[in-house]
């Protein structure tokens, strides 16, 4: 073996021994290991909404149907040819108050109205007669009486027989029955003109039903009945409905109802609060004004909701071209109840669950507090209990919001102003009234009411 292979193995084995051997004499100083470096964690963002009062209109929205208030059917009253037709009477047509709408032929109905008058014209002529023959007989009774009681004088003082007097009597009666018989005649004729008068009353009647009128201003919804053609009595010749007012009968979740009447103060009823009708468009909201009428009699055991029924006077004249349409039979609509303005603490209804809601504290770290709604809508609700003016309400999504942390806040001026405009039943985006939005337009408008 040559010499630099041994020095070569000999300092492959001496070269670890002397490392150990300094790592058992320097270990006193190696105890402490070296400090790591400190970071600090930085407060998460998170978006707020500073609490205040603002201006609130509850409300709830239903959903239901248009229905005439008074819907009208023109019966025939009397059979016969249709003589004369309203000229382009058709289903959908518009008919004023008063318009003839049919007349029908009455030509048999005034025949019998001839033949009744002619009956008493004759009666009046028989009266006469008779009244001359009962003139007469009273005259001739009287002159009776007066040769009787002669008879009578005579026959006391025995110048007339017996026999002479009892004629004298006969004579007497049988003047007498002539005039109750004349006398019983014209009252027997003034029974009969009665009747003959009340026949011709009721043709006069029948007479009139032979033109048929719109009782009020309408819209044509059938027409069976045409020009030429024979109706016989009670048939159906047109149906029609009033343009004056319609009604809407709305399902409203009773749930719903109860928290809104608090809204409207102590005492308020459903007929108290405010009604609108709203019809969805391409660009715009077609809006009504309507009035609260009546409640439905029933609750609706699959769905838990009441109808509520409102009323719109005047659809058609309200109407207009291109831009509001007039309310018709079956039209689909929202119904909007609300109770009258008022200040409330309104917030985001997502930022409200269970009960609770998340707000930033003194210390700037987030803080789960059990908060307490009167009122909730759509994507707003109102705190009554558990938070106050000034606080800041926590609107990001909580699943990267979690009690404890420390939290940068950042006031979500538009999510404020969505709630503000929420909370009026504006479009988002619209100017609210002393909020200082901007006046930037929505991206829908509600047609003017």
């Amino acid at each position: 073996m040559t010499t630099g292979k041994v020095v070569t193995r000999v300092l492959a084995v001496a070269a670890p021994a002397a490392l150990g051997v300094m790592a058992v004499l320097f270990s006193g100083s190696l105890r402490q290991l070296p400090a790591p470096n400190e970071t600090t964690r930085q407060p998460t963002p998170v978006r707020v909404v500073t609490l205040a009062p603002m201006p609130l209109v509850p409300r709830v929205s239903g959903y239901g149907t248009v229905a005439p208030v008074r819907e009208w059917r023109a019966v025939a009253r009397i059979e016969g040819e249709v003589l004369e037709i309203a000229p382009g009477l058709a289903a959908g047509d518009l008919v004023p108050e008063g318009t003839v709408l049919f007349r029908l032929d009455d030509s048999d109905l005034r025949l019998d109205l001839a033949a009744i008058d002619a009956q008493l014209s004759a009666s009046q002529l028989k009266d006469q007669t008779v009244q001359a023959s009962l003139d007469l007989a009273r005259s001739d009774l009287e002159l009776v009486q007066q040769d009787l009681a002669r008879q009578e004088k005579l026959n006391q003082q025995g110048v007339v027989t017996q026999a002479a007097l009892e004629t004298t009597r006969r004579q007497e009666l049988t003047a007498r029955t002539k005039v109750t018989e004349l006398t019983s005649q014209i009252t027997l004729n003034a029974a009969e003109r009665e009747v003959l008068s009340t026949q011709r009353a009721a043709l006069m009647r029948s007479i009139g039903f032979a033109e048929i009128r719109a009782p009020y201003d309408l819209r044509v919804t059938d027409l069976s009945s045409d020009l030429g053609q024979y109706v016989s009595r009670g048939q159906v010749m047109m149906a029609g409905e009033g343009v004056d007012a319609v009604d809407i009968s709305a399902q409203f979740p009773i749930g719903r109802i109860g928290p809104l009447l608090r809204q409207a103060g102590e005492g308020a009823t459903v007929l108290d609060l405010i009604a609108k009708v709203k019809l969805p468009a391409a660009d715009h909201s077609v809006v009504w004004p309507a009035q609260v009428m009546r409640i439905g009699e029933a609750i609706d055991e699959r769905t838990q909701s009441t109808s509520i029924v409102v009323r719109v006077t005047d659809p058609q004249g309200q109407s207009v071209a291109g831009q509001r349409p007039p309310l018709r039979r079956n039209m689909f609509v929202e119904v909007e109840l609300s109770a009258p303005k008022q200040q409330a603490l309104v917030v985001p209804a997502e930022a409200v669950r269970d009960g609770a809601a998340l707000v930033v504290s003194a210390e700037g770290t987030l803080e789960k507090r059990k908060v307490e709604t009167g009122f909730t809508a759509g994507e707003i609700a109102v705190l009554t209990k558990g938070a106050a003016p000034g606080e800041q309400l926590v609107v990001t999504d909580p699943t990267i919001a979690v009690p404890g942390m420390a939290v940068k806040p950042v006031e979500d001026e538009a999510r404020l102003q969505e709630v503000a405009a929420a909370a009026l039943g504006q479009a988002p985006g619209a100017p609210v009234p002393g909020s200082g939005a901007g006046g930037g337009q929505g991206k829908k408008k509600e047609a003017a009411q």
